[in-house]
């Protein structure tokens, strides 16, 4: 089976970057073997492919194992996928000037870096899956979809890991099923509109892979912006999250999340906020505020829960 190893310039968090592509616990799409490697499936150019990431003990050389049609091309995106086009230069001088929260979180998490898959429509269906619900809901619906409509992953993948299907599967999947997934008629048409148009966004995304500099991968990443939010369905929340995992856009915010203002607030400040005060907050680490984000996460600071908890829909019984 093809292979890759590739040796990173500065220490790489295998597990903290890949665990930006999953989608809850369960996901079919990721998963974690036995002996530590991260699995995860895609869609390529080239077809299916099934992608085990591993590292070297002691080393700081990552190597990838890749079975099915776009193998190849999976190898080809194992350094992007990991982070090695982040552009992390000033981000320490920010992080030194800036909060103690953001310093001192950055300095615990070293290996953390903003990839990207350079596939937008993966990152699109579950993006839009997720708008207004919680997450349980989202990625129940992620799930029953890939089992119905994904294909088995090639290779020795964990038991039960499926392969995202192609644009023109989802543009065929029928009213309902949708139901049976859990997800209402908007989401679903959100979906399927965006599958029609899924050609020229992977085509932007080449585009941000071909670009020799960060500030023409930021620029592209906007064209993206402006293309995604031209469908009917798609806002700000929903870009960024495609952006920050397609494109690898360390300063994509999540605008419109029902948590990270309160999480941003009260780990910069003691205090919640909303998004007006998020982005506040955020502007000084202008470049890099999705980094920021991530690491006010990643702080584990939380406000006191205070009223019940957004229960989960269940659309099914609609």
């Amino acid at each position: 089976m093809p292979e890759r190893r590739w040796r990173a310039e500065a220490r790489v968090d295998v597990g903290l970057v890949l665990g930006a592509y999953r989608r809850g616990s369960g996901d079919p799409a990721w998963r974690v073997g036995a002996d530590g490697a991260v699995w995860r499936t895609t869609r390529t150019p080239d077809g299916a492919a099934s992608l085990r990431v591993s590292v070297v003990p002691g080393e700081r050389t990552v190597v990838g194992t890749a079975w099915g049609p776009g193998a190849g091309w999976v190898l080809d995106m194992l350094p992007a996928l990991l982070g090695a086009d982040d552009d992390v230069s000033g981000f320490a001088n920010l992080a030194a000037a800036g909060h103690s929260v953001v310093r001192d979180v950055a300095r615990r998490h070293p290996g953390l870096r903003i990839g990207r898959t350079g596939r937008v429509f993966e990152a699109l269906v579950p993006a839009v899956l997720e708008q207004k619900v919680v997450g349980r809901e989202a990625w129940r619906a992620w799930r029953w979809l890939l089992g119905k409509y994904g294909e088995p992953a090639p290779g020795p993948a964990p038991e039960g890991m499926r392969v995202v299907p192609p644009p023109e599967v989802w543009r065929l999947i029928p009213s309902w099923d949708w139901h049976r997934a859990g997800a209402e008629a908007v989401r679903a048409r959100t979906i399927v509109n965006a599958a029609r148009h899924a050609a020229k966004l992977e085509a932007v995304a080449a585009a941000v892979g071909e670009a020799p500099s960060g500030a023409e991968r930021a620029a592209a990443s906007a064209e993206a912006d402006r293309l995604l939010r031209a469908l009917p369905g798609i806002g700000v929340w929903t870009s960024a999250e495609i952006r920050q995992r397609a494109f690898g856009d360390a300063d994509a915010v999540s605008v419109g999340d029902y948590h990270l203002p309160s999480l941003v607030g009260w780990a910069l400040t003691g205090r919640k906020t909303d998004d007006a005060g998020m982005l506040r907050l955020l502007a000084p680490y202008r470049g890099h505020r999705h980094r920021v984000a991530r690491l006010v996460e990643l702080s584990g600071l939380r406000p006191p829960a205070r009223g019940p908890r957004m229960a989960a829909r269940d659309f099914r019984a609609f």
